[in-house]
């Protein structure tokens, strides 16, 4: 049943800002680890990431896409602007009116860059006719949105104008056929919490957001279709035992939600996944699909974004492990550094061993010396060291020194590279 939550994370960053919170912070670790880039010239709230920030955003990337394919969802790509009467059509414009940017007039048509992509999917859906075999159809899309965030809201990488949303739309034959995608989402995204290490009640909550009934200016006017959603939901959330908060009023225009809420090293909580019922959509865009008896039904939609924004998620992730990422995370994995000049010739070898392993590494042959640039590895945080002398070029080897668990020893390049490349694999923590 519902109820709040009052277990609390150890790490003290939801009362007040201590001296912990404040180096977790990724603007200030974001700048320190050289991962994005604010510009003035480029725009507020329009962050750019640098080739190590694209190395975790890219990982991002790959990992959901693959798990979403191997859980039946069909990735799509839709364009990131369309004509301003889908928007109309669907409710977003004017319900969201005041944050999505102006209207773009192109030969005599209003063009929009899009806030959301469930217009998107359902015309993809209407592109032909339906049957019941075909669903549940879940169409997913890594998409690049544009919201008219105020400037007082903009923070970094949590909160911006530009964002790539791990979305998707899940048409459904009936409400029995919803509730059950509902729950299936909501493993999806407690297995991808547990792969970047956040732990329900500590790092994550459960909320259920209900509407308004009397409030017909931000809601969807169906009172029926409200029970009837946030009843669905609940009784999603109690069939699985966790716990859950309530919270009026702060639904989608067309249904209710379940949101998954944390906090950024300041105290302030953001949703970073969801799973929402959508009993508005199937009306205004008609869909619909061939029954068992040949007669055309209509459709249900489940709302769902299993990893959140990329964007977010990335400023989650370096809160949470201060900028010391697991390996598979890491935008720089490997660094090689010779002892002296001498050793350089084999030292590019051995980056170049790693390089086409497929880890990401990096050749530190400069000037400094060998204190300073080991001091530096750890300084960026990369997870391990590979050092290498005249001992190691005599055995083919390199010293390993793990940012974790110290000093490893001396082990053939082969033997390294198996290791990192198992550790990458299994996404260990």
């Amino acid at each position: 049943m519902s109820n709040k939550n009052n277990s609390k994370d150890s790490r003290p960053i939801s009362n007040g800002v201590s001296d912990e919170a404040q180096s977790r912070d990724h603007k200030k670790l974001g700048r320190e680890l050289d991962l994005f880039y604010i510009d003035e010239n480029v725009g507020k709230g329009l962050p750019m990431l640098t080739a190590k920030g694209m190395a975790i955003r890219r990982e991002l990337e790959r990992f959901i896409i693959d798990e979403e394919i191997r859980r039946g969802y069909m990735h799509v790509h839709t364009p990131d602007i369309a004509k301003l009467d889908l928007y109309i059509k669907s409710g977003h414009y004017p319900h969201y009116k005041d944050s999505m940017f102006s209207p773009i007039e192109v030969e005599d048509e209003k063009f929009m860059l899009r806030p959301m992509t469930c217009p998107h999917h359902f015309q993809l859906y209407l592109s032909k006719p339906r049957s019941y075999r075909e669903l549940p159809m879940r169409i997913a899309e890594l998409a690049q949105l544009y919201r008219f965030e105020q400037s007082g809201e903009l923070m970094g990488l949590q909160r911006v104008r530009a964002f790539c949303l791990s979305d998707a739309h899940i048409i459904c034959a009936t409400e029995e056929q919803a509730a059950d995608e509902i729950g299936k989402a909501l493993d999806l995204i407690e297995y991808c919490a547990g792969v970047f290490g956040f732990v329900e009640g500590k790092e994550y909550t459960f909320r259920l957001s209900l509407g308004d009934r009397n409030n017909q200016e931000k809601y969807y006017k169906n009172d029926a279709a409200w029970e009837k959603g946030e009843n669905l939901l609940r009784g999603v959330l109690e069939n699985r035992g966790g716990k859950f908060t309530e919270i009026k009023d702060d639904a989608a225009f067309y249904g209710p939600k379940i949101d998954i809420q944390m906090k950024n090293a300041n105290g302030k909580e953001d949703t970073a996944f969801t799973v929402q019922y959508d009993f508005c959509m199937p009306v205004r865009f008609d869909l619909a699909y061939t029954g068992t008896d040949g007669e055309q039904k209509r459709a249900f939609v489940v709302h769902r974004s299993s990893i959140g924004a990329i964007e977010r998620l990335m400023a989650f992730l370096i809160e949470h492990y201060a900028g010391s990422f697991p390996l598979w995370l890491s935008p720089v994995q490997a660094k090689v550094i010779p002892v002296s000049e001498k050793q350089a010739e084999y030292a590019k070898e051995v980056f170049e061993k790693l390089r086409d392993s497929g880890i990401r590494a990096e050749l530190d042959d400069s000037n400094e010396t060998l204190g300073k640039r080991i001091r530096n590895a750890k300084t960026e945080k990369v997870p391990y060291t590979l050092v290498v002398g005249d001992e190691e070029i005599k055995s083919k080897t390199a010293t390993l020194e793990s940012r974790a668990k110290g000093k490893i020893g001396a082990l053939a390049v082969e033997e390294i590279i198996h290791r990192l490349q198992e550790e990458i694999r299994s996404r260990a923590l």
